[in-house]
Order: structure tokens, then C-alpha cells, then sequence
């Protein structure tokens, strides 16, 4: 037991450090906005067409799985024995997470990747930087409150990623662009949830049963469907293992920042997503690049970035001799 909680307060006195929560929440966030082209580049590894919903289903399904066992692992070596569960109403309310966090979210979020460009959806997909730091505002009140800094620091940060987009941001369906925007207000909503259930078990717990419960969800559903995952590429198998530890290693980071540090904080980050997707779209998928908008929208979301997470400046207190 004692080296259960000095494992667990050296992993959480390293994510509250706000400097390294910053660089852990940016690396998350590049791993994410990874996610897009490679889902998309998958589709075609796999030839799933757009409509195939069912096929769809078990790509995610699979992916979460897979997520779900390499955090299993990682969690079990850091732990040296199985990754232990919660019990009760926690291990339901883990579950329920999963159901929601995992299944509901990733339904739309795949949907919409079948009907988007990468450019297009990435820039939809940002909104949930924005609802975070929202939603905390109303959630947490002063202890995470909107202040007119942070708000020049999304502004700034949106701004980029509309320089990013400029003259390139794609098209998609009705459908697509209310299936991002769906996904990125589940999203948002997480987040509390998230911080909350982590307080409570595990964080490799938490993120275990999340992406195992989801991901199966999905993988169900397909299946029963009619779905059927058929590889006609070498290249496919590696492409669904990346997109599994992209799932394994963004959760378990976003679960431990969640826990601990103010939302905000975090969720600005997601301002890289559309940055790294649409770079990465260019490269994978064979999207239009055009390098002085990226390099303006890096600037602008990086200093988005420093606005947000720069440290109140408190007053000294002045002593008076007599």
C-alpha cells in the first residue's frame, strides 16, 4: 500500500507542476490532433466507405479496446500486480463514463470524420478548447474563473486557428459538421466528470474501464450491425495500433492533468488539435499546405497558449517599520 500512494503522489505532484502540466497537455494534444488524419488514412487502409456506420463502429470499437488493454499494462507494471479496479458505485459510475465519454462522443466524432476534411473538421473540433474554459468558468467559479487575459488568449488562439485554415478549410455534409460539433460538446462536458471519478479511483482505473466500456459499446453495436473489419493493407494493422496507443496514452495524460490542475489550463491546449490535424492531413491524406499560414497560427495559438497559463501576478505586501 505505501508504495501504491508514493507511486500515485509522485505522478500527481509532477501533473499539478503548472510548467510541466503545460508541455504534457501540449504533447496530448499533438497526439490527438494525430488522431484525424490517421483515422482517416485508416478508413482507407480498411476501404470503409463514409456510409458504412456499422464498419465504422468497429474500427473505433476495436481501437478503444486495444486503448483500453495498453493502459491495463501500463497501469499493471506501474503498480507491479493487475491494475486494481474500483468497486460499487464508483466502478458504475466508471462505466457510465465510458458509455458517455467514450461511445457517445466517438459514435459522432467517427460519423463526422467519414463526412469531413481534415482542415474543415479540425477547425470544429477546436470548439471544445473554447467549451472547457467556458464550462469552468460557470462550473468552478472563482477558482477558475474567465478573466479578460484568458479570454485574449482564446481569442488569440481561435485566431490561429482560422490563419491555419485560411483558404483551405474544406467542405463536409450537414450531417458531418453537426456530428464534430455534437462530439466536441461531449467532450467539454467530460472534462468535470473526468476530474471527478479521478478523485475517487485510479487514474489508469478510470481511463481502463473508460475506453474498455466505450470501445466495446461500439464494437457491439457494429458487429451487430453487420460490420466487418477487413485489412487490405500492411500498412492497416500498424495504423489501428497507433490509433490505440494515441487513445491509451491521451487519456491516461488528460485524466491525470484533469485531476490535477484547473481546467482552463488544460483545456486551451486543444488550440494545437487543428494545427497538428491539418499538418498532418497535408502530409497522410494529401490535403493543400500552405507554410506561412501554419507558421503565423502556431505563433498565435502558442501565445494563446502562454496568456491563458501565465501566473497571476500577486500583490507584496510592504512592511512598515515603525
Amino acid at each position: 500500500m505505501e508504495t501504491k500512494s508514493v507511486q500515485k503522489s509522485r505522478l500527481d505532484t509532477i501533473f499539478s507542476i503548472p510548467a510541466a502540466a503545460v508541455v504534457l497537455a501540449v504533447v496530448c494534444n499533438i497526439l490527438w490532433g494525430s488522431a484525424f488524419p490517421f483515422i482517416k488514412l485508416g478508413y482507407r487502409l480498411f476501404v470503409i466507405d463514409s456510409s458504412d456506420t456499422p464498419t465504422i463502429l468497429c474500427f473505433a470499437g476495436i481501437r478503444f479496446m486495444l486503448g483500453s488493454l495498453l493502459v491495463w499494462l501500463v497501469g499493471s507494471a506501474l503498480e507491479r500486480r493487475p491494475l486494481p479496479m474500483p468497486r460499487g458505485k464508483v466502478l458504475a459510475e466508471c462505466c457510465a463514463m465510458g458509455l458517455w465519454q467514450t461511445a457517445t462522443q466517438y459514435f459522432f466524432y467517427y460519423s463526422a470524420v467519414a463526412q469531413l476534411t481534415g482542415s474543415f473538421g479540425s477547425i470544429l473540433n477546436s470548439t471544445q478548447s473554447f467549451m472547457g474554459v467556458i464550462l469552468a468558468h460557470f462550473l468552478y467559479g472563482a477558482a477558475d474563473r474567465m478573466t479578460p487575459r484568458k479570454a485574449l488568449g482564446c481569442v488569440l488562439g481561435f485566431g490561429g486557428v482560422l490563419v491555419a485554415t485560411l483558404g483551405n478549410h474544406g467542405g463536409g455534409s450537414a450531417w458531418g459538421i453537426a456530428a464534430m460539433l455534437i462530439a466536441s460538446a461531449v467532450f467539454s462536458m467530460s472534462g468535470p466528470w473526468n476530474k471527478s471519478v479521478t478523485r475517487k479511483a485510479d487514474s489508469f482505473s478510470v481511463c481502463c474501464l473508460n475506453l474498455g466500456v466505450g470501445g466495446l459499446a461500439l464494437a457491439v453495436i457494429g458487429f451487430a450491425m453487420g460490420g466487418r473489419l477487413s485489412p487490405q493493407s500492411p500498412a492497416a494493422v500498424p495504423v489501428l495500433l497507433y490509433l490505440a496507443f494515441v487513445s491509451g496514452a491521451g487519456y491516461v495524460l488528460w485524466a491525470l492533468l484533469m485531476k490535477n490542475n484547473p481546467v482552463s489550463r488544460i483545456a486551451v491546449s486543444g488550440l494545437l488539435i487543428p494545427v497538428v490535424t491539418t499538418l498532418l492531413s497535408a502530409v497522410l491524406n494529401g490535403e493543400p499546405l500552405f507554410e506561412w499560414q501554419y507558421i503565423g497560427a502556431l505563433v498565435l495559438v502558442c501565445v494563446g497558449i502562454f496568456l491563458v497559463n501565465k501566473p497571476r501576478k500577486t500583490p507584496q505586501k510592504v512592511e512598515v517599520t515603525p
